[in-house]
């Protein structure tokens, strides 16, 4: 695809996002705010047996941070947890298509940010859980 086409799709994108919508049941989720910006987004994620059954967003801002999330919940849906815990940052740029200018870089990684963080509170979370569980069976 040229630049143009992948232009076409941040803005289809944009203007009819994918899984924008709130997922009661998620397993994890987290909100961040660009201040630069003025972009925000909240990122859920459920997940079942070790992979992502959905991943949806939620928020506003410009084409640029819309489209990349709604292009990442797109991508993310049914992949297996390793493959979230894994995923480079450089994915969210191939998903755009297009070279984005370093003013524009906070606005595509803010869908990154959110789910990294998202997914780092959610292990901490479960890690601490079982270090208890583990000690509670060991007493």
């Amino acid at each position: 695809m040229d630049d143009e086409l992948y232009q076409e799709q941040i803005l289809d994108h944009y203007q009819h996002p994918r899984n924008k919508k709130v997922l009661k049941d998620a397993t994890f989720q987290h909100h961040e705010h660009n201040p630069s910006c003025g972009d925000d987004l909240t990122i859920y994620v459920k997940i079942k047996k070790n992979q992502t059954l959905q991943v949806a967003f939620q928020g506003h801002g410009c084409a640029i941070s819309q489209a990349s999330a709604s292009l990442l919940a797109e991508y993310l849906n049914n992949k297996s947890l390793s493959e979230l815990i894994i995923l480079p940052q450089e994915k969210i740029f191939q998903l755009l298509g297009i070279p984005i200018s370093n003013n524009r870089t906070k606005c595509a990684l803010l869908c990154y940010l959110t789910i990294r963080q998202g997914l780092q509170e959610y292990q901490h979370k479960n890690q601490t859980k079982g270090e208890y569980h583990a000690k509670i069976r060991n007493q």
